[in-house]
């Protein structure tokens, strides 16, 4: 009751005259409006999200906006800001600190390994897909921030960026943290990976193509879907066709890579046995 009183306020209104002539004075009481309680309760509840998400990566972020950056797409940003607030710049820093976090713990783990097995292994453990599932176990999925773009397409696109949203946590943690933190983010979510049996050393594209063939299907016809970034530094998007089975796509930093994790991709998806994926 003491809370309810102060958001009450009483103000006079104009005298008049009652039944008996005399003067009454009436009043009329107002309800103060809870803007602030309601702004504060806004804030507390931003607060524990956030907090929520740094115990979930395992950083506490001296920058906060950082991690903000880190999981909005360019389709969230209002207009007039620059596609640099996004996360594409976070993802690229991150990708390079990935590889080299991962190369440093494959150098000490498999010391009889000699440089093309370490690369295989490199490759494997960095790829979109790796980086997707350590976002899933994360519970990154409905952090990401996104324009309007339908509550379907909404899902599918969250999907689809959960990988570069990974890389690019792991360039704000670098950004925050410095090197030992994001080495440490790394390890506790790649060491299980690192350490799981491989499957056969085979190309992704020679898998799903005699797959193709074995279900009587032409050759899987790949196709250049966009090319982005500097001259010096693209990422190509391709497709994979095959008939009767939707598009897979994979990018990378040259076609063949983006055409072999394409193929991973339906591989997957299709349950298609006998590739390593890298």
């Amino acid at each position: 009751m003491k809370d309810e009183a102060k958001d009450i306020t009483i103000q006079p209104i104009e005298a008049q005259a009652g039944p008996d002539g005399e003067a009454a004075t009436k009043t009329l009481t107002t309800k103060t409006p809870a803007k602030k309680k309601r702004a504060r309760g806004g804030k507390a509840k931003v607060a524990d999200a956030n907090a929520a998400l740094e115990a979930r990566i395992g950083h506490g972020f001296a920058d906060p906006n950082l991690l903000m950056q880190a999981i909005t797409h360019v389709s969230a940003l209002k207009s007039g800001r620059k596609r640099g607030d996004s996360y594409q710049r976070l993802e690229f820093l991150g990708d390079h600190v990935l590889g080299l976090v991962v190369s440093d713990m494959l150098y000490h783990a498999f010391p009889n390994a000699d440089e093309g097995e370490l690369s295989k292994r490199l490759a494997e453990l960095v790829r979109k897909e790796s980086c997707a599932d350590v976002a899933k176990s994360l519970g990154l999925l409905d952090d990401i921030k996104l324009g309007s773009v339908g509550p379907s397409a909404d899902g599918r696109l969250r999907k689809s960026i959960l990988g570069d949203v990974c890389e690019a946590v792991i360039g704000a943690v670098f950004l925050d943290g410095g090197y030992a933190a994001a080495s440490e983010f790394v390890k506790r979510n790649w060491t299980e990976r690192m350490h799981k049996p491989r499957r056969p050393l085979r190309d992704p594209k020679t898998v799903l193509q005699e797959w193709a063939q074995g279900k009587g299907l032409p050759t899987p016809v790949y196709r250049e879907v966009e090319r982005t970034g500097p001259h010096h530094d693209p990422q190509f998007r391709v497709a994979v066709d095959l008939p009767g089975l939707a598009p897979a796509e994979g990018i990378g930093g040259s076609k063949r890579a983006a055409e072999k994790v394409a193929a991973s991709v339906m591989i997957e998806r299709e349950g298609v046995g006998g590739s390593n994926d890298d």
